[in-house]
C-alpha cells in the first residue's frame, strides 16, 4: 500500500479490501452527508487503513509545533523561569510523600497486632472465639434458610437424626490445623504471581506461614517484603527477605518526570537450599561433538530453572543507568510491580485475595483505568 504521507488522498485506489461505494445510484435517496458517512465508516474498519492512520498519527505525536522556537528571546527567558519554578515544585511535592511516608511507617505499627493474630489464625497457634468468628457469610445465610425449610417438613425421629447430622459436620476438620494452603491460594489466585508459581514451588509455599511488610524511615525511605516459613525439607531458612529502596524526590537528570515515590533498586537474600533441593536451578545434559576428531562426549551444565524463588534474586541495577537494556529494564520493571502489589494491595487484604473477593474488587479498578483517558493509574505514579 503506497505510503499514506505521499499520497492521502487515493486510499481507494491503493488498497483492493476497500470496498467501493457507487455514490450515484445513492444520490437519489440518500442525503449526500450520509453517503460520506457510510463511506468513512467503511474505511474505518479497514484494518489496512487504521494501520496507516495510526503510523501517520505515531509519527506526528510528540513533535514539536515550531510555536515555542519562533517565540522571541524574551518569553523564552520567561518560561525558563516557570520551569524553575515548576522544579521548586516538585521539590516541595518530594516533601510532602516523604511526610506521608513517615506516616505510613507510623500508623504500619497500628497493624502489627491483627496482623500477628492472622498468622495465628492461619498457622493454628489460636483458635479464634465466637466473638472473633462474628461475620455475615452469604454461605450460612442460605444454609440457615435450608435448614429452617428442612425441619418444618421432617418429624420428631428425623429432627434427632438431623442434628447428629449437624453435630457431625461442626465436628468435621476439627483434626485440620489452621488454614492450610493459605499463602500458597492468595499467590496462586494472583496472574502476576501465580505465573511466577511452578509444579515444584507449591510444596515448598505449602510451608510459607506469613508475609509481612516492614517500612523503611529515616533517610532511607523503603520497605522490606519478609516471608516467614516453617522448618521445611528444603532450604534452612526460616525468613526469606526482599528490600526495595526507593526515592521521593525528582531526579536532577530529569526532574521534570517525577510523579511521586518510585523504586529505584531492590535487593534479595540468599537461600541456603538443602543439598539436591534447590529448584532454582536444573541441570541439563548436552552432547558435544569435536570437529577435527568426529567424536562425541556428553557435558553436564546446571542453569536456571524457572521458579517462584528466583524472585529473591533479583537483577542488580547498574550504577550507570545508559549501562541498562530494554531486557534489563523490563525484568526491573516487573520486579518493581510484583514487590508494590504485595506491599500495598495483598498484604493488607490477604484473606480476601484468599477467598477470590478483592479479585473482583481489582477487575472493577481495572476497567476504571481503562475508562480514564491517557496518563498512568494514580497508584503507579504514585510509586
Amino acid at each position: 500500500m503506497a505510503d499514506p504521507e505521499s499520497n492521502p488522498t487515493t486510499v481507494e485506489e491503493t488498497d483492493p479490501d476497500v470496498e467501493e461505494v457507487d455514490e450515484e445510484e445513492e444520490e437519489d435517496d440518500v442525503p449526500p452527508n450520509q453517503t460520506a458517512l457510510g463511506l468513512t465508516s467503511q474505511l474505518m474498519q479497514n484494518p489496512q487503513v487504521l494501520a496507516a492512520l495510526q503510523s501517520r498519527m505515531d509519527g506526528i505525536v510528540g513533535t514539536p509545533s515550531g510555536y515555542i522556537q519562533s517565540l522571541p528571546k524574551s518569553v523564552k527567558r520567561r518560561i525558563k523561569a516557570l520551569k524553575k519554578l515548576q522544579f521548586d515544585s516538585s521539590k516541595i511535592e518530594g516533601d510532602f510523600y516523604k511526610e506521608v511516608h513517615e506516616l505510613e511507617c507510623k500508623y504500619a505499627t497500628k497493624y502489627i497486632p491483627l496482623f500477628e493474630k492472622r498468622s495465628k489464625v492461619v498457622t493454628g497457634g489460636v483458635e479464634p472465639t465466637d466473638d472473633d468468628c462474628d461475620w455475615p457469610s452469604d454461605e450460612e445465610k442460605e444454609d440457615e434458610k435450608d435448614e429452617v425449610k428442612n425441619k418444618a417438613k421432617i418429624g420428631d425421629a428425623e429432627k434427632a437424626d438431623s442434628e447428629d447430622k449437624e453435630k457431625k459436620e461442626d465436628n468435621e476438620g476439627a483434626d485440620v490445623k489452621g488454614i492450610p494452603s493459605f499463602w500458597l491460594t492468595v499467590f496462586k489466585n494472583v496472574d502476576m504471581l501465580s505465573e511466577m508459581i511452578q509444579d515444584h514451588d507449591e510444596p515448598i509455599l505449602n510451608h510459607l506461614q506469613d508475609v509481612k511488610v516492614k517500612f523503611l524511615s529515616g533517610e532511607e525511605m523503603g520497605f522490606t517484603l519478609e516471608f516467614q516459613f516453617e522448618s521445611n525439607k528444603f532450604f534452612n531458612n526460616t525468613l526469606l527477605t526482599k528490600t526495595y529502596t526507593m526515592r521521593s524526590e525528582p531526579d536532577e537528570a530529569d526532574p521534570f518526570s517525577f510523579e511521586g515515590p518510585e523504586i529505584i533498586k531492590c535487593k534479595g537474600c540468599e537461600i541456603d537450599w538443602v543439598k539436591g533441593q534447590n529448584v532454582t536451578v536444573k541441570t541439563v545434559k548436552k552432547k558435544q561433538k569435536h570437529k577435527g576428531r568426529g567424536t562425541t562426549r556428553t557435558i553436564t551444565k546446571t542453569v536456571q530453572n524457572d521458579s517462584f524463588f528466583n524472585f529473591f534474586s533479583p537483577p542488580q541495577v547498574p550504577e550507570d543507568e545508559s549501562e541498562m537494556d530494554e531486557d534489563l529494564e523490563a525484568l526491573l520493571a516487573a520486579d518493581f510491580e510484583i514487590g508494590h502489589f504485595i506491599r500495598e494491595r495483598i498484604v493488607p487484604r490477604a484473606v480476601l485475595y484468599f477467598t477470590g473477593e478483592a479479585l473482583e474488587n481489582d477487575d472493577d479498578f481495572d476497567e476504571e483505568e481503562e475508562e480514564t483517558a491517557g496518563g498512568k493509574p494514580e497508584e503507579c505514579k504514585q510509586q
